[in-house]
């Protein structure tokens, strides 16, 4: 059983997602501040801790920093949409994925979810050269699984959990198409219900955050109507 940990200011939120994570078998400790969940932390690590970024006495950043120093424990940031700036600093200081609020609950679940199956999977070395694990190589583009790392032309590119996944399964298979409802069943659970404009959001950030390192980045092709595909060329 995963021990999760909810820092966040908003005591509605703190209730309602620790009672939803309980009713799916996960421990919960929950904390409306950074300082008294870093006080908790240097007693006993969680497997997982969930922060807002804005809090009173120690706000997500501080507190992510602080952990980075001694763990490479998960951390998901809880995010407003005036976040973004905010999103890649935290995404470069090591958390592995965001959510927007307001969010699906749902939504976060299965990106807790995600997230702890491949860290357990790293820490047990229950991993072998499969296709989903080995280190990926598409022209420009290089993609390691394991470490969730991508760089395009030797360039570091910071991806969500999400946006990593639907790279991935494009450019799995150059050339070939990916319909929108098959990206949907890469990204999300199946009880996880995101309409086309979701999947088209992904992609037009993770387009944006390619041609941050390189302006002529184009290798995510639009087929409208149908999807999207990868050329490799």
């Amino acid at each position: 059983m995963s021990r999760i940990a909810l820092v966040d200011d908003d005591r509605n939120i703190l209730t309602s997602v620790s009672i939803s994570l309980e009713a799916e078998g996960f421990e919960v400790d929950t904390y409306n501040d950074g300082q008294s969940a870093l006080d908790a932390f240097n007693r006993r690590l969680p497997d997982m801790a969930v922060l807002d970024i804005k809090m009173p006495r120690m706000d997500g950043m501080e507190l992510l920093q602080r952990l980075r120093m001694k763990t490479h424990m998960p951390v998901i940031f809880l995010t407003s949409k005036d976040d973004e700036i905010d999103e890649v600093l935290g995404l470069r200081m090591g958390a592995d994925d965001y959510v927007k609020k307001p969010f699906s609950q749902r939504l976060l679940l299965e990106r807790i979810r995600t997230i702890l199956r491949r860290q357990q999977a790293v820490e047990t070395g229950e991993v072998g050269t499969t296709e989903e694990t080995r280190i990926m190589v598409r022209g420009s583009l290089t993609m390691d699984p394991l470490r969730h790392a991508v760089a395009w032309k030797g360039e570091d590119v910071t991806l969500t959990v999400t946006e990593f996944l639907l790279l991935q399964a494009l450019a799995v298979r150059p050339g070939f198409v990916k319909s929108r409802d098959q990206l949907m069943d890469v990204a999300y659970d199946d009880q996880v219900y995101v309409d086309d404009r979701t999947i088209d959001s992904h992609v037009k950030r993770l387009r944006k955050k390619l041609r941050a390192v390189d302006p002529d980045f184009a290798s995510i092709e639009t087929l409208y109507g149908i999807g999207y595909r990868y050329n490799e060329a």
